[in-house]
């Protein structure tokens, strides 16, 4: 893990797993947490923000998942953030199809609070 992770933007359409993971990053974390309902809030918020890493639910409607990162990745602004995806499916064939698109990792929801911060910093380390 990058010492210097200190901050993550979390996009969620859902306000429980924003709730749970504001308090899982930020109270066990020790991360300062931004938060996002959408992709289209989501995407100027890391403009603005600079998190050191993104926490990306995948089904969400308008704009999903998938079509948010795409946004980020054609940022100059945003292209070297680190992206997470946050999904409920994790079958090996999905999860593999998450990674082509060019992101970090891939976690499960629901995540367990007290780990998520670790599990982050997991996927950070990994990856190259």
């Amino acid at each position: 893990m990058n010492p210097e992770t200190r901050s993550v933007l979390l996009i969620d359409d859902e306000p429980d797993i924003r709730r749970i993971g504001e308090l899982a990053l930020g109270a066990v974390g020790h991360w300062k947490v931004f938060l996002a309902a959408s992709g289209r809030e989501g995407v100027p918020l890391a403009v603005s923000a600079q998190p050191d890493v993104i926490l990306l639910d995948v089904t969400m409607p308008e704009l999903d998942g998938p079509q948010t990162l795409a946004l980020l990745q054609a940022n100059k602004a945003t292209c070297t953030i680190p992206v997470i995806f946050l999904t409920a499916r994790v079958e090996h064939e999905e999860v593999e199809q998450y990674l082509a698109l060019g992101v970090r990792g891939v976690l499960a929801k629901p995540f367990s609070p007290m780990s998520l911060a670790a599990d982050v910093r997991a996927l950070l380390a990994a990856a190259p």
